[in-house]
């Protein structure tokens, strides 16, 4: 079985992008304290609403922006349930990850008269690939590195921008408060369930950019089911890393990793596909085992310097 290294590295870093979203996006909730389960179904909405845009509106940007108003408008769904409606955050989610997994269907349906993709319905339209000059003519490094997405590199900048902002930023500073302790927060004249809202719309905006990758760069189409749990392994990757951006990044191409060995496995070796598909969804469950592992010990060592 011969792997090609650098195209294995150049695909894991493709298959992180939407999980790096999909991390961004968790993280955001999580530092104001709140645990947004519902980042799959945002995604999943996400995508569909990136490919109906692109397709009635006849341009690839007009597709980018409505995925990222359908993560935006779903980010507010769920927290005016939350936060104005006083709901069970963990039960809202659940509902709306249900909700989206078969509302897309039906839409899409309606639209199209498909219940399993669009691509033979709607025109196929691609956010561009960037080849950076100079870089592109280093050997190794400019197959790695340039001729990603343009989504990849956005991406890239995004978990520079929420370490910006929650590092740097009033705004920040104000949602790590409310995260931290609300009543404390509320106490100094910070409105919670304002800031809650900021946070849910930041997580939307991280979650409808990973659908529009899955969309218009992964494939060029919606289709069922199709974020296929990379919200939870977004939600996994920043837990992991303790809601820290570039933390959340680092195992987010970690889990990209494995899903680009996966489908490498999958072209050059005979191992049943059912038991290749599981791999990035095992590794997953490893990493959080041995997350938590860690941290007990730690814990348990700390409690023994105490006493």
């Amino acid at each position: 079985m011969n792997i090609d290294i650098v195209a294995f590295i150049a695909d894991a870093i493709k298959m992180s992008t939407p999980l790096v979203f999909a991390a961004l996006a968790a993280l955001m909730t999580r530092q104001a304290g709140m645990f947004n389960m519902g980042v799959e179904g945002m995604i999943l909405c996400s995508a569909l609403g990136a490919v109906t845009g692109a397709h009635y509106l006849g341009n690839v940007w007009a597709g980018v922006a409505c995925g990222i108003l359908t993560g935006l408008i779903t980010g507010l769904v769920i927290a005016f349930a939350h936060l104005t409606g006083k709901t069970d955050l963990y039960l809202t989610c659940i509902a709306f990850n249900l909700a989206a997994s078969g509302g897309t269907v039906f839409i899409m349906y309606l639209l199209t008269g498909e219940k399993s993709t669009t691509s033979g319905a709607f025109r196929s339209y691609q956010i561009p690939n960037i080849e950076i000059p100079i870089i592109k003519d280093i050997p190794i490094l400019g197959r790695i590195v340039s001729g990603q997405s343009l989504l990849t590199y956005v991406a890239v900048l995004s978990v520079w921008f929420v370490w910006f902002l929650l590092k740097r930023t009033r705004v920040g500073l104000r949602i790590r408060s409310v995260g931290e302790n609300p009543k404390a927060a509320e106490s100094v004249g910070i409105s919670v369930t304002k800031i809650g809202y900021i946070a849910f719309l930041f997580c939307g905006l991280f979650a409808g950019l990973s659908g529009t990758f899955l969309s218009m760069s992964w494939v060029t189409f919606f289709m069922k089911n199709m974020v296929n749990g990379r919200g939870y392994i977004g939600l996994s990757a920043q837990n992991m890393a303790n809601g820290q951006p570039v933390g959340s990044a680092l195992v987010s191409l970690l889990f990209g990793a494995t899903s680009s060995l996966s489908l490498t496995l999958k072209s050059q070796s005979n191992f049943p596909t059912e038991f290749l598909e599981m791999i990035p969804y095992l590794a997953t469950i490893l990493a959080i085992v041995f997350t938590s592992l860690y941290s007990i010990r730690r814990t348990r060592k700390i409690e023994q310097g105490i006493k």
